[in-house]
């Protein structure tokens, strides 16, 4: 079935001396692996490296066969052309880190529209704004809307954030934040894109990362921490 719609990459992986495997997270379908024929060489001039870069979104016409089996573009665009993102090391860095966590977190092949549509315009903020600092901390929360376990905000006036229920409880149990941990988690809960970035210190911003990571992993089987993780912390410290 020929298909045109927007696509964000999400990862690409070298195969043999000149192809891709790309995955993209589709509008139209969900999670979907392309494989990209002599992306290296200069003959393919559409389908350059640089669209293949975390988190680019593209506009692509494309065969897909929907047999569990890599799909084929037959045209592809730049959707968006970013002014920043890849040229700002620490936009780059987020970008990397959280193309890493998408990879991890998205596994299905099924339309998520609002997802798509929400991941489409924080990046284009991203692209549009210098004060980034809390940015991946908000997305990744932001995300967990889509992904079927934001945290249940009912009881927040409760001490304890209970990580396996999303819950916030009267009680300290063995899966909860502590209450300072809880406070910051409160504070991330409240923030938006646009909000004073000065909101948190590095330190608390480091461990709210490793908060949302750690309430990923209970969330999500099979997740795995990101490689970029560490330097993330690195552009970040």
């Amino acid at each position: 079935m020929l298909v045109k719609t927007k696509a964000i990459v999400i990862s690409s992986l070298k195969y043999q001396e000149k192809s891709l495997i790309v995955k993209c997270f589709t509008q139209s379908d969900g999670l979907k692996s392309y494989f990209v024929r002599d992306a290296f060489s200069s003959r393919k001039s559409n389908q350059k490296i640089a669209y293949f870069q975390p988190l680019t979104i593209l506009e692509i016409e494309a065969v897909h066969k929907n047999k569990g089996t890599l799909e084929n573009f037959k045209e592809l665009k730049l959707a968006n052309t970013f002014q920043t993102i890849h040229n700002d090391v620490v936009k780059s860095t987020i970008v990397m880190f959280l193309s890493e966590m998408l990879h991890h977190s998205i596994h299905e092949e099924e339309k998520n529209e609002a997802l798509f549509v929400f991941l489409e315009t924080a990046l284009m903020w991203l692209d549009t704004h210098d004060e980034t600092a809390n940015f991946h901390l908000i997305l990744l929360l932001e995300i967990t809307k889509y992904l079927g376990f934001y945290p249940d905000i009912s009881d927040m006036d409760m001490p304890f954030f209970e990580m396996t229920e999303g819950i916030f409880t009267p009680f300290h149990g063995i899966n909860s934040l502590s209450e300072h941990e809880t406070n910051l988690f409160k504070k991330l809960i409240d923030l938006k894109f646009d909000y004073d970035m000065k909101t948190f210190h590095v330190i608390e911003r480091q461990l709210l990362l490793k908060i949302v990571i750690d309430y990923y992993s209970f969330h999500l089987q099979g997740f795995k921490k990101p490689k970029s993780l560490d330097v993330l912390k690195e552009v970040f410290s």
